[in-house]
This record gives structure tokens, sequence and C-alpha cells, in this order.
């Protein structure tokens, strides 16, 4: 299909930098199959739901893997984006032609990394040679915000930018649906006698990265981390067998169910890595509706939601929220969306 179809105008306004306070006071849009929407809170999303769904969530967490060093006298930018394993990251770099194999980066007396490499979409390969890379990104890194923010993080983004349940940490950027759920808005989805599970995919920086070609089929998705535990895909595998819904919070949560399937249809426990790029015209196996902010025009979300709810529907659902002034993007708003 062709990106300019996935394409609206977005008033610079309407794009949040901080969220609601609190989170679950923000907006949701509900988005049916085929009726009219409605304009709700995050906090009216239990009356959404049916007792035996079941809602999955995305455990990850967001680390500071914004890095700023040195290499002799010119100064560094690193984005961690992926780990390899022993000690060795991919990232994005500025400058990161300037940076050749072998050259140390300093970030702090105690820390550094050296250059051992090109991964093939020519990210640059770190290999940091510390027994504890997560303390010491919690030392010396930085949270690292959506460009489009165009800002450095602050001290209140530790808390905002991280969901409520966040547990294993990886990601680069967070699963933003998850930002709106407080520990009250979870005990009354319990109350409700929906269940709750969590599986965990590590986003990378590519979630942000714009759609160049002028095709999907010409796009590359970069490579995401995600793992399924026995408790999550048997839970889900019993409500799809009894006719019951499961409901992914975020586009994370959805590509990882999606990404998990047997052959038979079911949802596999394990781990591995995932490319999966949803269009409209996919065939969904496992979810039945999600919940998700507003995404960027032209991006690969957009056209996630566009498959689940159909392009037209969608981008009438964008006109809607921009009309009604809904607050767009990480920091933003949410919607309930039913898949047709």
């Amino acid at each position: 299909m062709r990106v300019e179809l996935f394409d609206y105008d977005l008033p610079q306004e309407l794009i949040a930098s901080a969220p609601a306070h609190p989170r679950d006071s923000a907006r949701l849009l509900h988005i049916p199959k085929s009726a009219h929407f409605a304009d709700l809170c995050v906090r009216d999303l239990p009356q959404l739901l049916r007792a035996g769904d079941v809602m999955v969530f995305n455990d990850t967490k967001v680390i500071p893997a914004r890095l700023f060093g040195q290499r002799g006298d010119v100064r560094v930018e690193i984005l961690l984006h992926r780990f390899m394993g022993d000690g060795h990251w991919t990232c994005f770099a500025k400058p990161a032609k300037r940076l050749k194999d072998g050259q140390i980066l300093v970030f702090a007396p105690d820390f550094e990394a050296r250059v051992v490499g090109r991964a093939e979409d020519g990210q640059v390969i770190l290999h940091f040679d510390t027994p504890d890379m997560f303390s010491m990104l919690e030392t010396y890194g930085e949270l690292p915000l959506p460009p489009y923010m165009q800002r450095r993080a602050a001290e209140t983004d530790k808390h905002n930018y991280q969901t409520a349940y966040a547990a294993e940490p990886g990601s680069v950027a967070a699963p933003t649906a998850g930002l709106h759920f407080t520990p009250e808005l979870l005990k009354a989805i319990d109350d409700a006698g929906v269940s709750r599970v969590h599986v965990t995919l590590h986003v990378g920086a590519g979630t942000f990265l714009p759609v160049k070609a002028e095709d999907t089929k010409d796009h590359i998705m970069h490579a995401e981390w995600w793992r399924v535990s026995e408790a999550a895909a048997n839970a889900i595998n019993t409500a799809k067998k009894d006719g019951r819904r499961v409901i992914a919070v975020g586009t994370t949560s959805l590509r990882t169910l999606e990404s998990a399937v047997n052959a038979d249809g079911t949802v596999k426990a394990g781990s591995a890595d995932t490319r999966l790029f949803i269009t409209p015209g996919y065939d969904f196996k496992i979810v039945d509706a999600l919940m998700t902010n507003f995404h960027l025009p032209r991006s690969t979300l957009l056209m996630l939601v566009s498959a689940i709810a159909g392009r037209e529907r969608m981008l009438e659902a964008y006109a809607h929220a921009i009309q009604q002034k809904y607050r767009f993007f990480s920091y933003g708003d949410s919607s309930f969306i039913e898949r047709i």
C-alpha cells in the first residue's frame, strides 16, 4: 500500500509534552466495530470490558539508554538500541560516520565502550566491559524521550515515562498505552472479572523512525525481542478456546501475541525476535481489541491500527480526535479499538 494513504495533518499544539495527572484521567476514544465513536475517560475503561476478558500488558522497563561521551576530543551521543549478548549492543550514534572499529568511547572514568563493528542496517555495535550494565546506565545514562518532544528528559520523566507495572529492563521507549494505568484502575479491572497477564517486548528506537519507503512492501522493520511465559500463553489460549476476548494493551503487546502464534492458531510460550509489520489486510489470530495512544502520521503503528479497524475508519477516528482536541502521541490520550 502507498504510505501516503496513512498521512494526516496534526496541529502542533495537540502533541502532548507531559502526561495527564492522574494518569487515568486521560481521555479515551472508544472506536467500536461500527457504531459511533464515544468520548470517554481512561477511568471509564472497565465499562468497555466484559467478565472473562483477558488483558495483556507489556511489562518491559525503559532504561536510561542515551549516553553522552567523548572519542578523544570529539563529543559523541549514543542511543542504545538492542542488547546482543556478551556485552554487545547495537546503537544509533552521532556522529556515526566518524566512528571506526577499535575506537574507545569514554562516558565516565569507570565507564567506556569499544567500537567493534556495524550492523546490517548501519547501526554501530559497541562492546561494554562492565559486570553491571544497568547500574552504570542508571548512574550515567539519560532516559530517551521521543524525538518529537524536542527536549531532554527531566527528573519527572523518570516516573512519568514508565508504566506502573514495569519489571523487565530493556526498552529504549515506553509501551505508552500502559502509561495510563494506576493501581486504582488495575483494581477496578480485576473487580470487573477481567484477567491480567504480562508479556515482554523490549521496544527499540526504531518505533520512532519514519517510513521512508513510498510503499509499505518496501519497508523493513527493526527487530525487537519478545517473551511469553507458559502462564500467559495458557491463560490466552484458554480464553480463545472459550470464546472470550483477548485485549492487547498497546501495540507492543499486540505484536508480541501475533508473533507468538503456532501453526494451530495458539500462542506459544518462549522468546524470539520479531520484525512483524502489520498493515491492512493482516489476518489477526489472537487479538480482539486494542488499547493504544494516537500515533504519528505515516507510521507503522498507524498502519497497524488501520489493520484492526480499517484505514478509512481510523482516519475518521483521528479526524474526530483532532476536532475534539485529544492529546496525541506518547504522553497523550488513548483509544479502545474493537477489531472488525
